[in-house]
């Protein structure tokens, strides 16, 4: 009944095997993929018939998390998988992109790809072992797929790169400081497509040496899936890409000068309108057939493509007239929104950031509901690009795939500098609202990002800047490496090249190739470039503020206090009882986390002192020999009780009262007197033994000797 094919090999230190054949046999292609004890089954279907005046290419990628692979029930009163997570969303990017280049030029036949994770060991993680499936799927399905393709995941410690580190290695990086990198590549038999990476301050050198590993790991799991697609393969679906070159010609002939006089002009508005011109212009002369050739986008795409990338490779010039390693020109402002706690405006050329930093407690965090486990996040970063920032009408809705991306780039690059929860223990949130974009719009996200936060009085470890690289790769191998890229040489480009970082090194880096043919060299230049640019940006930022900036009055002040954890209960008492009065009685918000780290937060300090004060009397032991002011609760014949820490009483027998011989303890004290006790131990039983002879009750100082023999 089935025809199932396997294919194992030993990958660093878990087997990983591919099958085909028993599940989902409708599907053009679909492989279950396991790394260890972790399975993601991936399908592709494609239509066998483009839908009539498409003009793109229609791929979609799902990643979808299944809570049963992990054998867990979803969280919330929905007990069933809903949207996607971002992680989930994050991941259908990361298999996306290395993929869509690599279908043959032309083909616009809709292709689905779903990917789902089975099972999941809680050590492999799944995003890897999903690449590989799609890639296998894709590869034996008969899509004109010009893969396969790979990916892996790199560690770095020690100055040692680690294959397919554990899930447990790569969370929370942030707080593991042997971790410095997190570092995800796909790539070919011979070329690397994709890069994605979260680094702490690495150099150049050591990033394309992680690259480097990655590529070369990855290579005999491209065999793994060559030898199972010489098994399991479907006959290749029969298409041509269609030959427009007749069609080409007549547009270039009609529209050429037209095309480079638009694109000569540097404002990107008028540049815009000038090119639709131009292509009105193109159509007017055409005839009707071949208006109507579905063919026609795509000539017309190319005469763009030749016009910006003949000039650029040729005469090192650029649409907007800079030099290829030029910047445009950047203006950063801070301060500019009187009650947010912290804010700034990073404008370069015609790319603006609008970045927002808002100080939370223990009570903001984010909570993360993964497969992996529940875990909270005092860092987050959400990006925003409406319409209106690329002068467009368009829809707003929830953030899509490219917002969540974008600002989860934006974030890698950030957390690298931020302090230890235990120096700085607020939460972090930074809204980036793009409201001007021409190129590289996370890029200034970052940039805005690490301005806002030290406005904000956030110690950040150092400045992160960040800048946009891309690439135009000729035929002939001749190419040129443009720094800081505009929407446009993004579009015609063949890589979009993402670096951030600090003076010292790399925090972030995410790369997309659109062409085979990016060598060692090309990249080792463009990291280079990259820093420059990078050094030169953060000169600018420094210019607008050379340190942290003052608190904002508006944002909560938080304390914390370590408790031992066997004193958690009495602080927060039968019910909460006692926390709720700290609470009420200070007017402090306090969070107890499980390790006996108390986060006190309010605006103002005295509630916080006050806060402070009455949970250290609980935690706290009283000490032998101390004098503490305490308040008399109950008088007997013997003495007087008086409460003197926290909820803590002890006595003062009647002869340590006053140095002469009272009748009475109401001789001289009454119920509710505050007096001043000194500890002189405990009795056997553990009973307190409290002095008041030998302090003095005015000042609380305590008596000399001689004074008290008086």
């Amino acid at each position: 009944m089935f025809n199932v094919t396997t294919k194992s090999m030993q990958w660093g230190n878990e087997t990983l095997t591919l099958e085909t054949g028993k599940v989902a046999r409708q599907a053009d292609g679909t492989v279950i993929a396991t790394l260890g004890e972790t399975s993601v089954m991936a399908n592709v279907t494609f239509a066998k018939e483009p839908k009539p005046g498409q003009d793109f290419f229609p791929l979609t990628v799902h990643y979808q998390e299944k809570y049963y692979a992990a054998g867990k029930v979803p969280g919330g009163f929905f007990k069933r998988e809903a949207r996607p997570t971002e992680k989930e969303t994050l991941t259908a990017r990361l298999i996306d992109r290395p993929i869509r280049p690599l279908f043959v030029p032309g083909f616009k036949n809709e292709v689905l790809v779903m990917c789902t994770v089975l099972s999941h060991d809680l050590e492999n993680d799944p995003d890897i072992v999903a690449m590989i499936a799609a890639s296998a799927a894709l590869t034996i399905s008969g899509a004109p797929f010009m893969g396969p393709i790979a990916g892996a995941r790199v560690g770095f410690v020690d100055g040692e790169y680690v294959l397919n580190p554990t899930v447990d290695d790569m969370h929370m990086l942030r707080n593991n400081p042997e971790q410095r990198l997190d570092l995800v590549v796909a790539g070919t038999k011979d070329a690397v497509m994709m890069v994605e990476s979260e680094a702490y301050e690495l150099t150049e050198a050591e990033m394309l040496g992680a690259v480097n590993f990655a590529h070369q790991q990855i290579q005999p799991v491209i065999d793994l899936i060559i030898d199972l697609a010489e098994d399991a393969a479907k006959e290749p679906f029969n298409f041509q890409a269609p030959d427009y070159s007749a069609l080409f010609e007549v547009v270039k002939a009609a529209g050429e000068d037209k095309m480079r006089a638009a694109y000569a002009i540097t404002d990107k508005q008028q540049r815009v309108a000038a090119v639709a011109a131009a292509k009105e212009e193109i159509k007017a002369g055409l005839t009707e057939e071949q208006l109507e050739d579905a063919n026609l986008g795509s000539a017309i795409k190319k005469l763009e493509s030749v016009v910006l990338r003949g000039s650029v490779v040729k005469e090192g010039k650029r649409i907007d007239g800079r030099a290829l390693d030029e910047v445009r020109p950047i203006v950063c402002e801070t301060g500019l929104l009187p009650r947010t706690h912290g804010s700034a405006l990073f404008t370069r050329g015609e790319t603006q950031g609008l970045v927002v930093t808002t100080l939370g407690t223990g009570d903001d965090e984010q909570f993360i509901d993964a497969l992996h486990g529940n875990f909270k996040s005092n860092f987050m970063l959400h990006y925003n690009f409406p319409p209106y920032s690329v002068g467009e009408v368009g829809r707003v809705g929830s953030p899509g795939r490219r917002e969540i991306g974008h600002g989860k780039l934006a974030w890698r690059a950030l957390q690298a500098v931020l302090p230890a929860a235990t120096d700085f223990p607020y939460t972090l949130r930074l809204v980036s609202e793009i409201t001007e974009s021409n190129g590289s719009s996370s890029m200034a996200s970052v940039c805005g990002g690490s301005l806002s936060m030290m406005d904000a009085g956030v110690p950040l470890k150092a400045a992160v800047a960040g800048v946009a690289m891309g690439l135009v790769l000729e035929e002939d191998g001749s190419y040129a490496v443009l720094t800081d890229i505009l929407g446009d040489e993004d579009h015609l480009g063949d890589m979009d090249f993402k670096v951030a970082g600090t003076e010292a090194g790399i925090t972030s880096l995410q790369m997309d190739i659109k062409v085979a043919g990016i060598t060692p060299e090309i990249m080792e230049k463009a990291l280079a470039q990259a820093k420059a640019g990078r050094l030169h940006i953060l000169a600018e930022m420094n210019k607008a503020l050379s340190g942290v900036g003052e608190f904002s009055v508006h944002a909560p002040r938080i304390e914390t206090m370590q408790i031992p954890t066997d004193k958690i209960r009495e602080v927060i008492g039968s019910g909460g009882k006692v926390i709720r009065e700290i609470v009420e009685v200070s007017g402090a918000k306090v969070d107890i986390n499980d390790d006996g780290i108390i986060k006190i937060a309010s605006p103002n300090g005295d509630a916080i002192q006050k806060a402070y004060d009455m949970i250290y009397s609980i935690v706290a032991e009283p000490e032998e020999g101390q004098i503490y002011k305490g308040k008399v609760v109950k008088i007997v014949d013997f003495g007087a009780f008086v409460n003197f820490f926290g909820k803590r009483d002890g006595l003062v027998h009647v002869s340590q009262i006053e140095n002469r011989r009272l009748n009475h303890p109401s001789d001289v004290l009454k119920e509710g007197q505050e007096v001043y006790v000194k500890l002189l131990g405990f009795d056997d039983r553990g009973k307190v033994r409290l002095a008041m002879k030998m302090v003095d009750q005015e000042t609380g100082e305590e008596l000399k000797k001689e004074e008290t023999a008086e």
